[in-house]
């Protein structure tokens, strides 16, 4: 029976406190006002307004109606905002996958400059699948697939963000740090510390180690940080991006060396639906990981 343009006359008869004043706030001529409130209070059978001179006052059911206007109308306004943000690409949950143990280092600063330029967003991290990442972003548990692996599947686009290179890090003084390049015949006796991740998933062997016949003995670690500490105090190897390797050697005395002479390069990739290869704010993430390829590779 109270229709929202109902709640909006009573809001804005309290706020403006004149007939006129009102009808000018809700663009409608006063004639066409005070029509709709004689509808109003006919259909309610009830009198909501009474004049005071020139002003109108409200009743106590007219007190009734403006106290649920002020309550509904806001909530209705809210709603109708973050629906058209949504339909915008403006405002939601972006869903984000990663399967990169050293990505979320970079994830942390591009997630900064994402929720700055999109206030409206929400972002939740999925480091833990199931089955696997491209099953998640099929399934639709995620949007959006961080990956340095590029496996063809049948709806998936992927769409290349930046270019870099798989180093070795070992301390400063280790035997291995005045190499500009080592062959895989270099890491035989060494320890190599490794993401838990099976060694069929890492770069380093499938490229690397196992082309060589080589396997040299390894530990799994779960904290990067002491990763790299225990490489610092020559207790170990470990392989990592160049850009995040670059960030240890200005703070820690460790050295990055390439791995064979031309390098173990790879690509970050941001895997999608081909469906949703339109959506704005999947575009803008991607956007800024293109964009941020000129300080991971400074």
């Amino acid at each position: 029976m109270i229709e929202r343009a109902h709640l909006r006359i009573i809001r804005a008869l309290a706020e403006n406190g004149s007939l006129t004043a009102a009808a000018n706030a809700l663009f409608l001529t006063q004639s066409a006002l005070s029509h709709q409130i004689r509808y109003l209070e006919q259909k309610l059978e009830i009198s909501l307004w009474q004049r005071d001179g020139r002003k109108l006052r409200l009743t106590q059911a007219g007190e009734l109606m403006l106290q649920v206007a002020q309550q509904v109308l806001p909530v209705l306004e809210q709603t109708e905002q973050t629906l058209q943000a949504y339909s915008e690409g403006r405002a939601g949950i972006l869903r984000l996958g990663v399967e990169c143990h050293p990505c979320y280092e970079w994830l942390k600063k591009i997630l900064a400059d994402y929720l700055r330029e999109m206030p409206q967003m929400d972002v939740d991290i999925v480091h833990q699948f199931q089955f696997s990442g491209m099953e998640g972003l099929l399934n639709h548990h995620i949007d959006l697939l961080v990956t340095p692996d590029a496996v063809k599947q049948v709806g998936v686009l992927y769409q290349p963000m930046f270019d870099y290179e798989l180093v070795l890090l070992v301390a400063e003084g280790h035997p291995l740090s005045e190499q500009k390049f080592i062959q895989a015949e270099a890491l035989h006796k060494e320890l190599l510390l490794t993401f838990p991740v099976a060694h069929e998933r890492l770069d380093v062997f499938t490229q690397f180690l196992m082309p060589a016949g080589i396997n040299p003995r390894t530990k799994a670690m779960q904290s990067m940080d002491i990763m790299v500490q225990m490489v610092a105090l020559q207790r170990a190897v470990t392989v990592l991006p160049n850009w995040l390797a670059n960030e240890f050697c200005q703070t820690l005395p460790v050295k990055a060396i390439r791995l064979g002479r031309g390098g173990l390069a790879k690509t970050l990739y941001a895997a999608i639906r081909e469906s949703d290869q339109d959506v704005s704010y999947l575009q803008k993430f991607i956007s800024l990981g293109v964009q941020s390829s000129n300080a991971v590779n400074d």
